[in-house]
């Protein structure tokens, strides 16, 4: 019998799911961005953290039973998540609860996804959820896993992988790539492999995974319990488990594209300080992939109450003005120019000093007559008057870090600022 994807349908598939994000990583290619804070913890698009756009998806797809993972240097996340996440109405079954790294069984902290989330099975059964969907915590887009959820059901699936497709050269040793039959049941997966499997008809693209992956929860508890017990086991889903799948059980893989157009849908792996600045500067295009003005798909996040922006003096070159940018609250652009740029909350831009093409994490400030281009600042950043970063390359690799593609990383440290809190 076909199963019709209706809302009440998939409502139901929604309430008797747990969702369990994986937010324990600390994304070493953001450098000095992640000395401080976990990757899901990092600020993104002037006002929310990565980690808000899988919970916010989980809100907005009627998942209101979610535990976020956490381990390296969690203290500034989980500020965030009792902060802005823990208002749920616990009567009604709601929650958003932190499951930190505690040598659960034994006295190992989290050794890879799959163990990550082995060392919870105590704590999972307690909810009896019929699906488990297991979420990676850092990555930018906004996906209804319901229809996901319907998927999964409807082709009586142990487990389902949502997935993207993706050029080849781009999958290459950085995607685990899936090959599927005409069915889309996967009939291999490898991790991070040098030559992907292209499609079928089409050698240019691949499938990679997006990390999301939907069990049946007693399926999940026999695969879990199965890979514990293998001392070979790297304990990783897309390293050990689903490869050792393959075959025996009905995986299928879930390709996740724009429900409007069909089409590849919106989403980022902003990992490297390049792939954070360039996803900024799409935000600030005249009409951006990622649509944060969506009132039917929120994200959702905690926020200090502040006042607006400001933009102040209007005399010669002493003119405060933002063009083609993004401003958050509690910022004061007082005499200075902004273009092409991003401003998280509380940042303040001196007379006379410019901004172009740069991301300014909250609480920065940028002194008089300082020219800045191409650039991620860093939180609390102090830039003293006068100061010049992203017109020439020798010097500023000389201060502080440059990327391949010449976007420079300032942090409080670089500039000899200690900043002793938690960022």
């Amino acid at each position: 019998m076909e199963i019709k994807h209706d809302r009440r349908f998939i409502s139901r598939l929604t309430r008797q799911t747990l969702a369990l994000i994986l937010a324990g990583g600390r994304g070493s290619r953001l450098y000095e961005l992640t000395d401080w804070r976990a990757k899901p913890g990092v600020p993104f698009g002037g006002k929310f953290r990565i980690i808000d756009f899988p919970l916010s998806n989980c809100v907005n797809s009627g998942i209101r039973r979610i535990g976020v993972l956490t381990q390296y240097k969690a203290h500034s996340l989980i500020r965030h998540l009792v902060n802005g996440w823990s208002k749920f109405q616990g009567e009604l079954g709601e929650f958003v609860e932190v499951l930190p790294a505690s040598q659960r069984t034994g006295e190992d902290w989290y050794e890879g996804t799959a163990d990550a989330v082995y060392q919870n099975l105590d704590i999972i059964r307690t909810y009896h959820p019929k699906y488990v969907l297991i979420l990676s915590g850092d990555h930018i887009y906004k996906m209804d896993y319901g229809p996901m959820l319907a998927f999964h059901e409807e082709n009586q699936a142990d487990m389902t992988v949502s997935c993207l497709e993706v050029p080849v050269e781009e999958a290459a040793e950085a995607f685990g790539v899936m090959t599927v039959d005409e069915e889309m049941r996967i009939i291999r997966f490898d991790e991070k492999p040098k030559h992907p499997t292209p499609l079928p008809g089409n050698e240019k693209l691949t499938l990679a995974s997006m990390g999301n992956y939907v069990f049946n929860t007693q399926f999940l508890y026999d695969r879990l319990i199965e890979d514990a017990d293998n001392p070979n086991s790297k304990h990783d889903f897309g390293i050990s488990m689903i490869p050792s799948m393959i075959g025996k059980h009905r995986l299928f893989a879930y390709p996740f594209r724009d429900p409007e157009t069909g089409k590849q849908a919106y989403w980022r792996d902003v990992g490297t300080v390049d792939a954070f600045w360039e996803a900024h500067m799409e935000l600030v295009s005249v009409s951006p992939e990622l649509n944060l003005y969506d009132e039917d798909w929120p994200i959702l996040t905690h926020q200090k109450q502040l006042p607006p922006a400001k933009f102040i003096f209007n005399e010669g070159e002493r003119r405060g003005m933002a063009i083609d940018s993004m401003v958050s609250g509690g910022c004061v652009i007082s005499g200075a120019q902004v273009n092409r740029s991003l401003l998280f909350s509380n940042v303040k831009v001196h007379s006379y000093a410019s901004v172009e093409d740069s991301v300014l994490l909250p609480e920065v400030d940028v002194g008089r007559h300082c020219r800045i281009r191409k650039a991620v600042i860093d939180r609390g950043c102090r830039l003293p008057e006068g100061m010049v970063i992203g017109e020439n390359a020798e010097e500023d690799k000389q201060r502080f870090r440059v990327t391949a593609k010449g976007v420079v990383l300032v942090t409080p440290d670089m500039l000899g600022q200690s900043l002793h809190f938690v960022r």
